[in-house]
This record gives structure tokens, sequence and C-alpha cells, in this order.
């Protein structure tokens, strides 16, 4: 196997990362909302559409021109071989049943990981033309330089808050609906975007307080979270132990509670008021310097 270069800062990628993310959201904002087909995908209420593979097709193809030997992972694509030792994860079109209802929520995601853990994080916004970036341990950056959450005090009413779960998560799983009514009901807000990407921007940006998942996608989880641990927010297991960002392993291992540091604590509380959650380890609580 190649050697990886796990020396480099990754500028480069990055920067290769950033254009073709960019490339495809000029591509995706040129057909939108009309200008494009649809069709289901799967069983369970996913769709797909023309944009998600042209999109797709093009990052890959800028990938594969700078990085030819590295291993690509696509959304729609899948597999498409290469050096395991680093792998990109390509999410063309996060938000694709936003798209097709013409709602326009939905961004560009692409991570580079080493040895599965993520090193470069891309977010790029098509209908406003910003992207967020992020290198592991150089920070989080977008438009108008360094990303922070901080900075918004606490409402009274409660944490602004994200929700996400994955695809193989049946609607009438007793723990989603327990744990996500008991969200609802102690939060000023539980947004579910359909768009995990644009949560972990926002989160970023300190737009919101907290993210929680429950068994996450694998494609679009490391450069989300890559972006929201550089700027600043920490990550923790729903039973308070930490969180390791990766794309392998079973989805049960992508289950998780972000938020900014101040707000975390509460955030766990939030979460072990659930019932499935009663009585679990709550491993990690007293560490919450740790980002993840």
């Amino acid at each position: 196997m190649r050697p990886t270069p796990l020396s480099s800062d990754f500028t480069a990628e990055c920067r290769t990362a950033v254009a073709a993310a960019e490339a495809a959201g000029a591509l995706l904002r040129s057909r939108f909302p009309d200008g494009f087909a649809s069709r289901p995908k799967g069983a369970l209420g996913d769709v797909v559409t023309d944009l998600d593979l042209l999109a797709e097709s093009m990052v890959v193809d800028r990938i594969r021109a700078d990085y030819p030997h590295d291993r690509v992972l696509a959304e729609e694509a899948g597999d498409l071989g290469g050096d395991g030792g680093r792998t990109w994860l390509v999410d063309p079109l996060d938000g694709s049943n936003n798209v097709v209802i013409g709602l326009p929520v939905y961004v560009v995601g692409i991570a580079l990981c080493v040895e599965g853990a993520p090193v470069v994080g891309v977010v790029h916004d098509p209908v406003t033309g910003r992207t967020w970036s992020a290198r592991n341990g150089a920070g989080a950056h977008g438009p108008a330089g360094p990303l922070s959450p901080a900075g918004r005090p606490p409402s009274p009413a409660g944490p602004l808050l994200a929700w996400t779960q994955g695809h193989a998560v049946r609607r009438d799983d007793p723990a989603v609906r327990v744990l996500r009514h008991s969200l609802e009901l102690r939060s000023r807000r539980l947004l579910q975007l359909w768009a995990p990407l644009v949560a972990w921007a926002m989160l970023a940006r300190g737009d919101i307080d907290g993210f929680v998942g429950y068994r996450a996608e694998a494609i679009d989880l490391p450069a989300g979270a890559l972006l929201a641990r550089e700027a600043g927010v920490l990550l923790r297991r729903l039973d308070g132990g930490e969180f390791t960002v990766g794309f392998t392993g079973p989805d049960t291992d992508r289950s998780f509670v972000a938020g900014r540091p101040e707000m975390l604590p509460s955030l766990l509380d939030l979460v072990a008021a659930a019932v499935p959650l009663r009585g679990r380890a709550r491993q990690g609580r007293a560490g919450t310097t740790a980002t993840g």
C-alpha cells in the first residue's frame, strides 16, 4: 500500500475539495428548482435525482484528476476503488428530498479520511454560494474567516437543536420516537432538515446550540463533524462517552450529541431524560474539554 502522508497539512487536498464542491454547486444551482428528473431510491422514501448523479461525477472526476490513487466512496456510485489508506467521501447533494419539493436547503459535502479519521471537510451551499472548510488541527473557516459556535447566550425557552437519523432507521423505532419526543418537549425548536451537513454548518457557525444524531449516515458524518469540531464544538456519544468520528463499522456507532461547550452538559441531560437511555453509563461527562 502506498505510504500515507500523515505529515501533510492537507492544504492541497482541501483546495481540491473546495474547487470540486463549488463546481458541483454551480451545476446544482443552474438546474434548481425544476431542471432535473427524480426517482425513488430504496423502499424507505428516499429519492435520487439527475443532479445527484451529475454533481457526483463532476466531484469524483476532479478528485481523481489530482489524486488518482486515492479511494473514493460516493453516495450514489458507492466504492469506486483505490488505496484505502486515504478515502474521499462524496455527498454530491445532501438534501435531495428538499430539492425534489423545491425547498432550497441542500449542500455539497466532501471529506478526506486518512486511516479512517477525517482530515479535510468541506461543505458548500449552492444557494448562497458560501463554502465552509476544515482541516484537522487547523480550525474551520468560512467566507468571513474562522468559525466559532460561541457568542449567542442560551435562551430561557430552551436550546435550538437539529436532529438526524439514518435511512435504515424505521419510522416506528421506539428509541427514536422517545428520544425525539423528549428533545422536542425540552428544546425551543428541533430542526429536521433532511440535510445533515446543513445542520453541521449551522452548528459550526453558532446558529444553533446542538445537534443530535441517531444511527447517522456514514457518507456525510466525517465532513460535518470535522467542520464542527474544528470550530470548537464538542461531540459525545448518547451516553456521554467519547465519540469517534468515522465512516466504518455499524451505524449504531454513529449516534451522537454535539454542542457548544457551555451547552453540552445540559444537552446530555436532555438525552438522558429519554426512557430508552436511562440507566446507561454516562462516561466522559466530566471531560467536556475534549473535542470529540
